[in-house]
């Protein structure tokens, strides 16, 4: 079984997201209480689902590795629009907003990479298990 560090070494988005997760966490903490449970347990449930196809990612061979990072994509986008809703219900100030979104950009940077590499890969590769 890897460890945390090995998978950070084999996949460097796992630092930038574990970052990202412990902004939002804190930042959730200031949501007026009813929202905390809405609309912060949701952000907080869509990134760490996130978290995990990434670890899945990144522990998988090609095909089922494309598939978790596709459903990662899936739930970053999600994440997003949560995130916008919240600053526009003014649940999360203006720069504390622009702060997740720098990490957002960079996270997105790397996941759109990886989707991308992963892509080329798979159309260049015979199929597991094919001769």
């Amino acid at each position: 079984m890897k460890s945390i560090d090995q998978f950070e070494a084999e996949a460097p988005i796992l630092q930038k997201s574990i970052d990202l997760y412990k902004e939002l966490y804190e930042y959730l903490k200031l949501f007026p209480k009813k929202d905390q449970y809405l609309l912060g347990k949701r952000c907080e449930e869509v990134i760490l689902d996130f978290l995990e196809y990434i670890l899945f990612a990144a522990s998988s061979s090609r095909e089922p590795k494309l598939q978790a990072l596709q459903k990662a994509n899936a739930k970053f986008d999600l994440l997003k629009a949560l995130l916008r809703i919240a600053r526009e219900l003014k649940m999360i100030d203006n720069k504390k907003y622009l702060s997740l979104e720098t990490k957002i950009h960079d996270v997105g940077r790397q996941l759109g990479g990886w989707i991308k590499s992963t892509s080329r890969i798979s159309e260049t590769l015979p199929a597991e298990g094919a001769p």
